[in-house]
């Protein structure tokens, strides 16, 4: 069966969305062709404005309005100790814990060569370059405790340690609240290996 013309250009363009797939692409498109002519709109002119308005933070690659984004031009952050992430979004979620002072740098993704993503196509050499020029003490790697998370942070750490610069890893292990039966044995394992007095 095929939809007019409108339909299926709507549906084509939602499932190149990432984690959208031609299902959910159908019904995003029946929802947004349902709802008010003026939510449609403003559906619209809200993507068209942020494609528009934001772009890469010169310094840290985080997501911004301005040349530099609100933590690169926060001069009470601590310029020695830089946190690397995988994405912009990953940002948000140690701000939420209200422990971390630094600054960041977006790698823009991980090392997988299964998928022809190496250090070149990452951020890396722009991380090197402001460790030179800002004087950095601690590099932070908290990527994602993937298989390509794991692999990036040991490329990284070993480039910066060449350097003299510390690199330190996010621990990793049981959440909170969780039950050591449900734990996996990888996840039980860095536990043990990350474990600390009390």
């Amino acid at each position: 069966m095929y939809y007019t013309p409108p339909i299926e250009r709507l549906i084509a363009e939602l499932a190149r969305l990432p984690g959208i797939g031609p299902k959910s692409a159908q019904r995003l498109a029946f929802h947004i062709i349902k709802v008010p002519l003026q939510e449609a709109e403003d559906l619209a002119q809200a993507i068209v404005e942020a494609r528009r308005k934001v772009q890469f933070c010169r310094r840290c690659f985080n997501l911004s309005e301005m040349e530099l984004c609100e933590y690169c031009s926060d001069s009470r952050r601590d310029s020695s100790l830089v946190c690397v992430v995988e994405e912009a979004k990953d940002i948000v979620a140690i701000e939420r814990t209200g422990e971390f002072r630094g600054l960041y740098h977006v790698l823009g993704g991980a090392i997988s060569p299964i998928d022809g993503v190496g250090p070149e196509q990452l951020r890396v050499n722009e991380l090197v370059s402001r460790i030179k020029e800002d004087k950095v003490e601690e590099v932070i790697l908290a990527t994602n405790p993937s298989v390509e998370g794991e692999a990036t942070a040991l490329y990284i750490a070993n480039l910066i340690r060449s350097m003299g610069v510390k690199a330190t890893r996010l621990a990793s292990g049981l959440p909170v609240g969780g039950d050591l039966e449900y734990a996996d044995e990888v996840t039980l394992g860095r536990a043990l290996q990350g474990r600390r007095e009390i």
